[in-house]
């Protein structure tokens, strides 16, 4: 009963926006912005992060359950305490990637099997503060700071919609003359009940001027 009602917690804490409840999302400036797309600057931040496999709804939902199962407190504090914390949003997946192409992954497909999925930690957390997972499979990241060009839509973010929308963001930001470093990532703000036109979704490429 009590992790039922630590998941209905979690829903509900996504779900609120704008509220006292509302959660934390990472720190950007807009840089550009240019109908539903625009280029941000973020903050470096932690992640917490596993490596899934299956396809782009079955990894979305290991990934989640896993990261989930770590903020509950399957984890260890600097105290030597289990510790909850605090949901952020958005939930972001991407595919494994040795090398990065514009043609993958515009149609989503898998590389090497695999999808990275994280959440951001609380701005509150430094690395050594914050908790480590008890659970192997979970790792800590540190991201730099970088910028991003982002795609913005609503509605249901299934893997046709969304193989659809990276085509459009890298047409943007090849239009934009851009160079690309990073993979596709895709960015879910809200439990799958929110009613589609109430939903956020993201594609985002992290990039970079041109030399």
């Amino acid at each position: 009963m009590r992790k039922l009602l630590q998941w209905a917690a979690l829903v509900v804490g996504i779900s609120i926006t704008g509220a006292a409840m509302a959660t934390e999302e990472p720190k950007y400036q807009v840089m550009l912005q240019d109908g539903d797309f625009e280029l941000r600057e973020y903050e470096s931040m932690l992640v917490a992060e596993v490596w899934v496999d299956g396809s782009f709804d079955q990894a979305g939902n290991r990934g989640f359950r896993l990261l989930a199962d770590f903020i509950f407190g399957n984890n260890t504090s600097v105290a030597g305490e289990q510790r909850e914390i605090a949901m952020t949003a958005p939930v972001t997946m991407e595919p494994q990637s040795e090398e990065i192409s514009m043609t993958s992954p515009v149609t989503m497909e898998q590389q090497q099997g695999k999808w990275r999925v994280h959440f951001v930690m609380p701005s509150r957390y430094t690395y050594e503060m914050l908790p480590k997972p008890n659970n192997p499979a979970v790792q800590i990241r540190e991201v730099p700071k970088r910028m991003y060009a982002v795609i913005q839509y609503s509605g249901f973010a299934g893997e046709e919609k969304t193989s659809k929308k990276t085509e459009q963001l890298l047409n943007w930001i090849e239009q934009q003359q851009f160079e690309i470093v990073g993979n596709p990532e895709m960015a879910r703000y809200d439990p799958p009940w929110t009613l589609p036109f109430f939903r956020r979704n993201e594609v985002m490429i992290a990039v970079q001027p041109k030399s």
